[in-house]
């Protein structure tokens, strides 16, 4: 059965045994011998056959396929459905992480800057012969000196995201 389908199919696609064997990178006498039922193809060489020939591996073979039907597909959909009402969920749910973590991030700046407005690096004042003040207001000049580098540009990204995260999909 297996010849007649691969002879039928080749034929109905207007190709010869030596154009099929090309597509296949086989001689002419492979595909012959096929047909004639001498030798089949192994099953890697069936698939890309079934694919040359645009057709299944289950029609290759004879099989009956049994046409999917409006009641199969039911179900089917539903599925569909289900999934793509959690995949929505879980997108919307996510969506709302990033912009609470975003808010949260610039009330953090906020509270931060109000923080060392209040102390007005009253650190520069301290007595940094000793060594202990003298790394402790080390560490806090650099800590400062960075933040305010950063924290700006880290404000007005997260300011971004948040209402980016608003805008209507």
């Amino acid at each position: 059965m297996l010849n007649e389908n691969i002879k039928r199919i080749r034929k109905s696609k207007g190709l010869s045994q030596e154009e099929l064997a090309i597509k296949l990178n086989v001689v002419r006498q492979t595909v012959s011998k096929w047909e004639n039922g001498v030798s089949v193809p192994d099953s890697s060489m069936l698939i890309v056959l079934a694919d040359e020939l645009d057709t299944t591996v289950s029609e290759l073979l004879g099989e009956p396929i049994a046409e999917p039907t409006t009641d199969d597909l039911k179900p089917l959909s539903k599925k569909l459905e289900v999934i793509n009402l959690q995949l929505a969920k879980r997108s919307i749910t996510t969506v709302k992480t990033i912009r609470w973590i975003l808010i949260s991030l610039c009330a953090v700046i906020v509270i931060i800057f109000i923080v060392l407005a209040s102390m007005s690096s009253s650190y520069l004042d301290w007595n940094y012969n000793d060594p202990e003040l003298a790394v402790a207001g080390t560490i806090m000049h650099g800590f400062e000196f960075l933040f305010v580098r950063i924290a700006p540009i880290t404000f007005l990204a997260s300011v971004v995201g948040i209402v980016a995260t608003y805008k209507k999909r």
